[in-house]
C-alpha cells in the first residue's frame, strides 16, 4: 500500500471510530435527556430506558419479539422492564388469540400520557434543531447511520456463515 493509500485507510478507520464513539456518547445523553424529562414530571415508577420502551410501543400493540427485534434496548432485559412497566401499570400485556405463546403488549391511559410527554419532548427537540440542522442534513444523517447497520448486519451474518462451515462448536 502506498504512503497515500495508507493515509486514506487510516482517515476513514478514524472517521468509523469517531462515528462509533459518538453513537454510544449520543445514547447515553439520550437516557440523560429523557431522565431528566421523568424527573421533571415527578415520574418515578419509570426510568428512562422504560419510558423509551413506551414511546416505541407508542399507540400500536406488539408482541415481546417484535419490541426485541427492534433492538431500542441496548443492554436491557426487555422481559424485566415490561414486567415493571406493566406492575406499574404502563402497560397492559395479553397472550396473543392466534398463538397463544405470543405475548402482546400495548399501552395503558398511564402509558399513553407518559408517551404523550416523551413525544412532545422528542417534538421540541426537532424544532429546536431548526437553524441548526436541516431537513437534508438530518436525511444523510440517517442514510450514514443506515449505511453501518447494513455493513454491521453483514458482518455478522459472514459471521454466522464462517461459524456454521466450522460446524456447531459450543453450545451458546
Amino acid at each position: 500500500m502506498s504512503p497515500s493509500e495508507q493515509s486514506a485507510a487510516n482517515a476513514e478507520k478514524q472517521g468509523y471510530l469517531q462515528i462509533v464513539n459518538l453513537f454510544e456518547r449520543l445514547h447515553r445523553r439520550l437516557l440523560d435527556v429523557v431522565k431528566a424529562e421523568l424527573d421533571r414530571l415527578a415520574v418515578r415508577d419509570a426510568n428512562n430506558v422504560q419510558a423509551l420502551i413506551v414511546f416505541n410501543i407508542g399507540m400500536d400493540e406488539y408482541s415481546v419479539g417484535d419490541l426485541t427485534q427492534r433492538g431500542y434496548y441496548l443492554g436491557t432485559n426487555i422481559t424485566y422492564n415490561l414486567k415493571k412497566l406493566s406492575s406499574a401499570e404502563y402497560i397492559v400485556q395479553a397472550r396473543s388469540l392466534h398463538d397463544r405463546r405470543a405475548v402482546r403488549v400495548r399501552l395503558t391511559d398511564k402509558g399513553i400520557a407518559l408517551y404523550k410527554a416523551i413525544d412532545s419532548l422528542f417534538a421540541d427537540h426537532a424544532a429546536a434543531l431548526g437553524g441548526r440542522v436541516t431537513p437534508e442534513t438530518l436525511t444523510a444523517a440517517t442514510q450514514v447511520m443506515r449505511a453501518l447497520e447494513q455493513s454491521w448486519n453483514d458482518s455478522l451474518a459472514r459471521a454466522d456463515m464462517r461459524k456454521a462451515k466450522l460446524g456447531s462448536g459450543p453450545a451458546d
